[in-house]
Formats: structure tokens, sequence, C-alpha cells
């Protein structure tokens, strides 16, 4: 590919059509994206859950946290895992069988019969909320056209936080309307719903054009482009990728031995730190320790429960906020401002709960329990709103055709493991050190975040996805100038 073609997008005409998306665009966003809504009511259902299945499976302190973070433990390998079957079986094969996971761990957590069981069927969901974590963001990058890329693949985020909504909606709801010690049981057996709906929908959805022409099945790619492009950008589109492909037609197999390359290894560890840092900022912990942290300062137990459905709202609201963002700003400088805005909401929140009193006159500070409550929507605002919808965009832009699928299996494998660890360790940072303690070194590694960020995270805004792998190759191989440069780069070329 000639190199201006990836120094100056906009002589492309696929990353800059001013046409309008094809609906059946919109419809395969919608569908494959319920495996994000399973993603977000899975992860948020236990929070409600746990206070009801208690005496049923006679829980410790414990088994609590294991109930909690074993789902975590086994989305990171869900990830590797449909990472790697990806490139050979298809998004759309692995989608299918996530949605089967999603409906097996479902109805079988709901049955629990005790504590060891409800610990498997976690673990079994985990897989699929880790493989749904992995694939559906690539699906929809590699099914999208190149300038409604941004939106379309961040729907993924808006209905992670959607299904964590509900789930906190659902629970209340549930408890309202039924009570007792079995209520648990019709919370976590309601995901079973869209995971029928994600199989039923993904069986009339394609593959992606580029895993049809990866595999030589070319005819079918062009069908794919021309039920998902304008008129003048299928020709464009295709032979970029049969180029890109061409290029990779002599490589092996993709695998993760691969990385001995420098610039596949760079990266690599580039996506690591893209998907780490998100978790890093501390974010599950205020998902799903919101009302423990809240009872902490001293808010009631009702109070703490609306506080948590406030969390789950301004998330869906600032999710379309960053939607609206990406369509109107660089990815690079959307992960900066969702970074260092993190790092300040936990500063603040670490200093009102250090330098405000406890109580008041004997009686718990109740200003002092609102301002925290304020610094987690601050913090949710940045969060949901800049860094979590970008963080999956850019991992499923950044990696080679040929490795994604893999690539981003590793990458969310990794930010899974920091999920899990975070989670698992939260309660015991906030016995040891306190609430302040624990927010001040969340804001520690936030600034060791926010520097990672300003030096490696490079800008993929209106590049399509085959522009974007020669430009990182000739970045990471240093024959080009590091992200920050990229404007100067463009307009002297």
């Amino acid at each position: 590919m000639p190199r201006e073609n990836y120094l100056t997008p906009n002589k492309a005409s696929g990353p800059n059509s001013s046409t309008r998306t094809e609906p059946f665009v919109k419809v395969i966003a919608m569908i494959a994206t319920l495996g994000g809504l399973l993603f977000g009511y899975d992860t948020g259902v236990i929070s409600g859950a746990l206070l009801f299945m208690g005496n049923d499976l006679h829980l410790t302190p414990f088994t609590t946290g294991l109930v909690t973070s074993s789902l975590l433990f086994g989305a990171a390998f869900g990830a590797l895992a449909s990472g790697h079957f990806a490139a050979a079986a298809g998004r759309r094969k692995i989608i299918l069988v996530l949605a089967v996971i999603f409906a097996i761990g479902a109805i079988g957590t709901a049955l629990a019969p005790d504590v060891e069981w409800m610990i498997f069927f976690r673990l079994v969901l985990g897989v699929a909320v880790g493989g749904a974590s992995a694939t559906v963001p690539v699906y929809i990058a590699e099914m999208a056209p190149a300038n409604k890329r941004g939106q379309l693949v961040t729907m993924q985020e808006l209905m992670i936080v959607s299904g964590q909504m509900l789930a906190y909606i659902s629970n209340a709801g549930f408890n309202a309307v039924w009570g007792g010690d079995a209520t648990w049981r019709w919370m976590l057996a309601v995901a079973t719903v869209p995971a029928v709906l994600l199989w039923f929908g993904m069986l009339f959805m394609p593959d992606s054009p580029r895993w049809y022409a990866m595999k030589g099945r070319l005819a079918e790619a062009r069908q794919v482009l021309e039920r998902t492009r304008a008129k003048q950008d299928v020709e464009w589109e295709l032979t970029e990728i049969e180029e890109t492909l061409a290029e990779e037609q002599h490589e092996t197999r993709p695998r993760l031995r691969e990385l001995r390359q420098p610039w596949l290894f760079k990266l690599f560890l580039i996506g690591v730190g893209i998907a780490v840092i998100q978790q890093l900022t501390g974010v599950n912990t205020i998902m799903y320790y919101a009302p423990t942290m809240l009872k902490a300062v001293g808010m009631s137990d009702n109070a703490a429960l609306i506080a948590t459905i406030a969390n789950g709202v301004i998330s869906v609201l600032m999710t379309f906020v960053g939607i609206w963002l990406l369509g109107r700003i660089g990815r690079r400088t959307m992960t900066m401002l969702g970074q260092f805005g993190c790092t300040a909401c936990l500063v603040f929140i670490g200093a009102v709960s250090y330098f405000m009193p406890e109580t008041v006159n004997g009686q718990p500070d109740v200003l002092r329990s609102y301002m925290v409550l304020l610094g987690m929507l601050m913090f949710l605002s940045f969060q949901q709103g800049a860094l979590s919808p970008v963080t999956w965009l850019l991992l499923s832009e950044i990696f080679p055709t040929r490795l994604r699928g893999i690539f981003m299996g590793g990458a969310v494998f990794a930010m899974w493991i920091a999920n899990f660890l975070i989670s698992l360790m939260f309660p015991i940072l906030l016995a040891s050190v306190g609430l302040s303690g624990a927010f001040f070194i969340f804001a520690l590694v936030g600034i060791g975040g926010a520097i990672f960020v300003v030096r490696y995270v490079p800008e993929t805004r209106n590049r399509s996805l085959e522009q974007i792998e020669h430009y990182l190759h000739d970045w990471l191989s240093n024959e080009e100038p590091q992200p920050q440069l990229t404007h100067a780069v463009k307009k002297s070329s």
C-alpha cells in the first residue's frame, strides 16, 4: 500500500466517506451487543443477589468473595480461549457458542444447590463474559464502515453499562415484588432471556468480510461488503483487505510465538497496557462495592441502594456522551481526558474521606457520605464517558487483521486478571488502609497510567483498519514519529 495512504488518511474514501450507515450494519451491532448486555447484567446482578443468597448457600466472608470474583477469573480464560479460536472458527460462530454458555451459566447459578455449584457456574458465566468482551468489539469493528466504527463499537460499552443498570433495577424490583430468600434465584435466571435472543439473532448474521477474505472466501467477503457499505466504498475496501492479507499470506497460522517480532511485541504490550489501565482506575470497586463503601461513610442501607442505581444511570448517560465524543475528537485525546479525569476524581474521593469528619454531634456526617457519592459520580462520568468506550475501541483497532483475535484475547485476558485481583483484594485494602488510603493508592497508580497514555497510546481515528496496521508497523519499527507527532506528520505529508 502506498505510504501516503496511511500517513494522510484524508485521501482514503472509506474512513472519510460521508455516506450514511447501511441499516444492516446497525442491526448487526444491536444483535451482537446483546453479548455486552449479558456481560453487564451478569457482572452487576451479584451485588444485589449476595444480600439474599447468604442463608441458602451458607456463605462466609471468604466464599462471598469467591462467588463475586470467580466470574472475573473465568472471564480471563474465556477471553484467551475465544481469541485463540476466533481466527479459525470465525467471530460469528464464537458468539453463537458464547450465547449457549451464557444460558447454561444463568440457569446453573439460578438453580445452584450449594456454594460449590454456585462458584462453578459463576466460572462458566465468566467464560462467556470474557469471550464476549474479546470477540464482540472485534466483530463489530470488522463489520462497521471506517467512518462509523467508533460509534458502533462503542455500542458494546453502552450495552455493558445498560446491563449493569438493569441488574441494579431488577434487583430492587424483584425484592419489592417478592422479597424473601428465594428472590436471588429469579435475579440470576433473568439473564437467560437475552442469551436466547443473542443465539437466535446471530443465526441470521454473516461473519466479517475480513474473516471471509482471510479464509480465501472473497465472494462471501464481497457479499457482506455490498450489504454493509455504500457502493462507492466496496471496491476500495475489498482491494485494501486483499492487499494487506496478500502481504501476510506467507505467514503461518497466527500464534503468540509471533511476539518474537519486535514491533508485534511492542504492539501487544501497548494493547495490554490500554486494557489494564482501564481496570487500575478501580472502576469495578465502585461498581461492585459501592453500597459497602457508602455504608462505610455513613449512609443507610436504603440510601446506599438508591445510590448504586444512580451509579448505573450516570454510567449509561455518560456512555452516550462518549459515543458522541468519539465522532468528534481523537482516540488519543479521549484516552487522556478519561485517564486524567479519573485520577483527579480518585484524589477527590480520597481527600473527602480523609479530611472530612466521620461524625457530627455523634451522628454519621451525611455531607461526607454525599460528597463521596459526588466523587463516585464524577469518576464514572470520566470513566464511562471517555476511558471505557475508547479502551474497547482501541483494542478492536490496533491489532493486525490476521492476529486480531489472538492478540485481543491476550489483552482482554490481562484486563480480567487485573479486574479479578483488584476485586478480590479491595475488601482487604479497605480494612487495612481505609477508604481514603485505598483511593489514594488508586490515584498513584492512575498517575502511572497517565504517563503511559501520553507516551504510548496512538491515534487511530480516520484510518481504516489496514491503514492503522501499516502506520503502527512503521511507528513501532522506529520508521515514524511517536503518536503525539502524527498530526504534524499528516500536515507535512
